[in-house]
């Protein structure tokens, strides 16, 4: 499996849930890019601090507060991902109607257990 993954609100701090995605996204040989708000690399990927108009992304996956994410919704739009995924503690319901308004699938779980699990 290799579909693009963003992980959205990645940090550069190893005890980070966000640090760790990228960690097992890399090990289960999934492309991923991330942005963040300090630029930095993580398992070999770069965490960018612009809003890069990444192509071709299947999934956001978002560690970021429901608040922070607002000032995101277009952007994260615009990427036209197949599905974005609400880890713990970033569930929002007014991105679920925006997402729906726009035929991006979401489901509220864990990007870690997906992947320990075999269900990403």
């Amino acid at each position: 499996m290799n579909k693009k993954t963003l992980v959205f609100g990645a940090s550069l701090k190893p005890n980070r849930y966000s640090n760790y995605a990228i960690q097992r996204l890399v090990l289960s040989k999934i492309n991923v890019v991330a942005f963040g708000l300090s630029k930095g690399i993580v398992s070999g990927v770069e965490i960018d601090t612009d809003l890069v108009p990444y192509k071709n992304v299947n999934t956001v996956t978002l560690y970021l507060n429901p608040e922070r994410q607002k000032a995101y919704y277009n952007y994260i739009v615009a990427l036209k991902p197949e599905r974005v995924i609400f880890n713990p503690g970033t569930e929002n319901p007014d991105l679920y109607h925006v997402l729906k308004a726009n035929n991006i699938d979401f489901e509220v779980a864990c990007t870690l257990v997906l992947l320990s699990t075999n269900q990403y």
